[in-house]
């Protein structure tokens, strides 16, 4: 049986609309840095406190919006789920926890390497943790990483703590919603959902002991504390936006528009110092996120390249009636193999799908 025909392209308007997303997602996140000062004198601590609370707040509206709840109860009855759930939410928790204090600090900077490295990171995590296998360029790009580290211990005198922080618990933050496989509106709601009582219970404890800036600084300065929930699910809209519009490859390039806007602000806006350590170390991360880039894309070229000419020997072979030829001559399969009976897909149309949906996921693995 022929199979459906594939969809048709959208045009140039759902990727421009896509790359706009995109752009404003990581935008935000990029310039998110300005937005943190501006909720002093509160501490780090009350500030996630209040982003924890507000967000959860926003992400229910917003799936009130769209009437997507049948998650939750599949996901109340996954134990399993449940248990990466609450993986995600401790380390998002440090994540965020660590990144305001680094901003507020003055660790601009070295906050954005985190998210420089994070990439190099989340590779080293699916080899720790997942088996994968690397190809040879990704390992000399993981190296480069390593070495660009140990430039900036040398040159500081210490690990860039920050740094790491923010990328092991994003990268560990990855790792647990891929296993979870929810949405990005969904997965926030579930994570903030156990965060929301600790949270509201330290801002209680913090307002009886008198320590609370919520109330004693003014309406502006609520309100302020209060939008922390839309600074946190706003990108996140645009980023699932984006994601259905254009290819996983350039969302993996538009992810470095962030750690670059913070980089900018921290030394143009901030005014942090950059001594020749830091930027030696920076510049060793840059050549290694290069390689990582140029390996990726080249791969993702292969890939579709590869599942195009399966396709054309399917269809080939499907003008020509004969399904399982093309199995032949695209797949090379062992002699003997039984043609595909009427009303099942052919296994070349089913490999040609694969390749196809591997070379939409590689970029994102490997970005």
């Amino acid at each position: 049986m022929a199979a459906a025909p594939a969809p048709q392209d959208t045009g140039q308007g759902t990727s421009r609309a896509g790359l706009s997303y995109g752009f404003g997602a990581y935008g935000i996140w990029g310039l998110v840095p300005l937005f943190w000062p501006l909720l002093k004198p509160a501490g780090a601590g009350e500030i996630l406190a209040h982003r924890m609370v507000w967000s959860l707040g926003v992400v229910a509206i917003l799936l009130l919006c769209v009437r997507r709840w049948a998650w939750a109860a599949e996901l109340a009855r996954d134990p399993r789920r449940l248990a990466l759930v609450a993986v995600a939410a401790a380390v998002i928790t440090v994540n965020w926890g660590v990144y305001i204090w680094a901003v507020n600090a003055g660790h601009v900077v070295e906050a954005s390497l985190g998210y420089f490295i994070n990439p190099l990171v989340s590779i080293a995590l699916g080899v720790l943790l997942l088996g994968e296998r690397l190809r040879p360029v990704q390992w000399v790009a993981v190296a480069t990483g390593v070495a660009s580290v140990l430039v900036l211990a040398i040159g500081y005198g210490k690990p860039p703590w920050i740094s790491l922080a923010l990328a092991f618990s994003f990268g560990a933050y990855g790792l647990a919603k891929k296993k979870v496989n929810l949405g990005g509106i969904e997965s926030l709601a579930a994570e903030t959902a156990l965060q929301f009582l600790p949270a509201l219970g330290f801002l209680l404890w913090l307002g009886a002991r008198g320590g609370s800036t919520f109330t004693g600084e003014g309406t502006g300065h609520a309100a302020l504390l209060a939008s922390t929930g839309i600074v946190t699910a706003v990108p996140l809209v645009f980023f699932g936006a984006a994601a259905i519009r254009v290819p996983l490859s350039t969302l993996g390039l538009l992810q470095y528009l962030a750690p670059v806007f913070q980089f900018a602000l921290g030394i143009f806006y901030f005014h942090e110092e950059m001594p020749p350590a830091r930027w030696a170390g920076f510049g060793l991360v840059w050549i290694a996120l290069l390689l990582l880039t140029w390996d990726a894309l080249r791969t993702a070229r292969a890939n579709r390249r590869t599942a195009e000419r399966l396709r054309r020997a399917v269809r080939e072979a499907e003008a020509a009636g004969d399904p399982a030829g093309a199995e032949t001559r695209a797949a090379d399969p062992v002699a003997g193999e039984t043609p595909p009976c009427e009303g099942t897909e052919p296994p070349a149309r089913k490999a040609a799908d694969a390749t196809a949906r591997d070379a939409a996921r590689a970029p994102a693995r490997e970005a």
